[in-house]
């Protein structure tokens, strides 16, 4: 008789042969612009950092502090016994420093998207999300039992076609991530806004890459565009620019006091612990003092994405920290992260199915942290492998 577990290993062999299979790499550091990988020192170019804040020492010493004040975790609910006096500052300070007047926060960026699509659309009702949307509102909207209609990725002329062409009584909820996380590009937010308005539909937009990244000292996409107020939820992660983990649901009142009472990974898993809370104000402290960190992001991610192009590498549409690498197949893009890494550089590969096939890339992730030199020894490793590979 087979093994229950035999169609795993088939499935885990065709992985392997058709070069999707993932590999992990061990990171054996204090996250930063060069780390210890698999026993090598490598230049890292794959972690979402954006600001250097990842290990940043007002970070962990803002933790230290709360540990010794509050102890590690609330081993609670929020609705029980959970919410703790950091909590409440953290979306105080999270809703002012977003210019909202409201926010609620929750484990993860991950879990702020699946608690909120389905406590604001069921299955009687519609989601209008752009056809290259992050998994997690692709989960959060699959278990909101809405319909989902997709639209052409970054097209608003396309969202307002569907919209007219999907009858329904019931209510409608449009969904665009706000920076791209494979590709680096910007939601054309405020004409997706006009449609939005036309049609009296919630927007909500998912800006876990622009947080720290866009708008005013890392305000994000809403303040990068002027559309504060207009936007319904501003979903985010504090993993990302942060440095630290979880997330947060922003917008108006009614819709933060509605989602502390139906968000299910508000109601249902312990809140964020408190050396994380801590961090993330610590960070929310760094990002109000001063806009020194996001602009040199800015300015390591155009130096970098302007010599990759000189050197004649495809650089897709990114108009972000996000550069992505053109690659094609898979087991190049494979072949090509193993060779820098080889060299020195840490820039891992990405293919299906977390991009479509035939889009496999390495995806380089610029920080703050890194300096001119981290940049100009990345692209020499890069042109040395890309010449190798006859990819350039």
């Amino acid at each position: 008789m087979e093994s229950n577990t035999a169609w795993i290993e088939r499935e885990l062999a065709q992985l392997k042969e058709q070069g999707l299979l993932i590999h992990f790499r061990t990171v054996e550091s204090p996250e930063g612009p060069w780390l210890t990988v698999d026993g090598r020192k490598v230049l890292n170019l794959c972690a979402n950092n954006y600001l250097g804040l990842a290990a940043d020492p007002r970070l962990a010493q803002a933790a230290k502090d709360a540990i010794d004040q509050y102890g590690i975790g609330p081993a609670a609910v929020r609705t029980i016994a959970g919410t703790m006096s950091l909590h409440l500052a953290l979306e105080r300070r999270l809703a002012a420093f977003k210019g909202v007047e409201a926010a609620i926060t929750f484990q993860s960026g991950f879990n702020a998207n699946i608690a909120a699509i389905p406590a604001l659309v069921g299955k009687d009702d519609v989601i209008f999300s752009d056809e290259l949307n992050h998994a997690s509102i692709i989960d959060g909207a699959r278990l909101s039992r809405a319909e989902i209609v997709r639209f052409a990725h970054a097209d608003p002329a396309d969202l307002r076609r569907k919209i007219e062409e999907t009858h329904t009584t019931g209510r409608r909820l449009i969904i665009t991530d706000g920076v791209f996380s494979m590709d680096g590009d910007i939601a054309p937010l405020p004409e997706i806004y006009e449609v939005a308005r036309e049609h009296n539909i919630l927007l909500m937009v998912d800006d876990a890459h622009g947080e720290g990244v866009l708008g005013r000292g890392g305000r994000g996409i809403v303040d990068h565009f002027s559309l504060h107020g207009k936007v319904d939820i501003e979903v985010g992660t504090l993993s990302k620019a942060f440095g630290v983990v979880g997330g947060v649901v922003a917008g108006k009142p009614i819709i933060i006091d509605w989602l502390r009472q139906r968000a299910r990974p508000f109601l249902f898993s312990s809140a964020m612990t408190v050396p994380d809370v801590a961090a993330c104000l610590a960070a929310v402290d760094v990002l109000e003092a001063s806009t020194e960190r996001v602009d040199r992001l800015w300015r390591n991610a155009e130096f970098f994405r302007r010599e990759m192009q000189r050197l004649g590498f495809d650089t897709g549409a990114s108009q972000t920290p996000i550069v992505p690498i053109m690659l094609g197949e898979a087991p190049l893009a494979q072949q090509f992260s193993r060779r820098l890494f080889e060299e020195g550089v840490f820039a891992m590969a990405i293919g299906f199915p977390t991009v479509p096939r035939g889009k496999a890339r390495i995806r380089v992730m610029n920080s703050a942290a890194h300096s001119q030199s981290d940049l100009e020894q990345a692209l020499a490793v890069f042109e040395k492998v890309g010449k190798e590979l006859a990819v350039v």
